[in-house]
């Protein structure tokens, strides 16, 4: 499990104790997926309420994630959307692989949110443009982005075509465990990530701010 970068092991403790408590399903998909080999995709707590109060502030009703994992985060989310707007709420979690979206059920089910999180297997550039094909344009109240990060770039221009004004998009792992910020480290996942820091930043479609929270997280909201 990940946790946000720069704080040691007491920092992050006190942090996770200031937060409110995760709920039993969330709890459960943290610890259990903490024993993964890939455990570090997932997204640390503080980060999920983060997310779970971004959700609040934008009163999601429709949102989009890329990149599912276990289903850690989109849980956090559809919480939040489901305590606010019941089961019209709609989360549509894209993911490329069957299994992992396989367990992430198991825990949205086990969280009494599966209701209200519409799967999407497949290429996720592919999946956000049958979104749009299905009429979500400019409907996307909240978007989380967390998956291969040379197509953050399709991503991007994608979420910009579903959400609507006032709706935010978040990129996940924008630090790269400070990969980003050292000159001598070049690779396509660490130039993709400073290539898309630079356009949001450029953008003038959106507000934005680059956080480090977590791994580091981008905030874009639509004007």
């Amino acid at each position: 499990m990940s946790r946000s970068i720069g704080l040691d092991a007491t920092l992050t403790d006190y942090v996770r104790r200031a937060n409110p408590a995760e709920s039993a399903a969330l709890k459960r998909c943290r610890e259990e997926t903490d024993g993964r080999q890939d455990a570090m995709m997932q997204i640390s707590p503080e980060q999920g309420a983060f997310m779970k109060m971004m959700a609040r502030m934008v009163d999601a009703k429709i949102a989009v994630e890329v990149g599912v994992f276990t289903g850690y985060s989109a849980m956090a989310v559809a919480e939040t959307m489901k305590e606010r707007h019941g089961s019209k709420a709609r989360l549509y979690a894209c993911d490329v692989s069957d299994e992992l979206v396989g367990i992430a059920e198991g825990y949205w089910n086990e969280g009494g949110v599966a209701d209200i999180i519409q799967p999407v297997i497949g290429d996720a550039r592919e999946s956000l443009i049958g979104l749009i094909n299905d009429g979500l344009v400019e409907s996307v109240d909240m978007m989380f982005v967390d998956a291969d990060k040379t197509s953050y770039p399709d991503y991007y221009t994608a979420g910009m075509t579903l959400l609507r004004p006032g709706g935010v998009m978040l990129f996940d792992n924008v630090l790269w465990n400070g990969s980003v910020a050292d000159p001598a480290k070049s690779d396509p996942d660490t130039d993709a990530l400073r290539a898309i820091a630079e356009k949001v930043n450029n953008d003038p479609r959106v507000d934005n701010a680059f956080t480090a929270i977590g791994d580091g997280l981008l905030i874009a909201m639509k004007r």
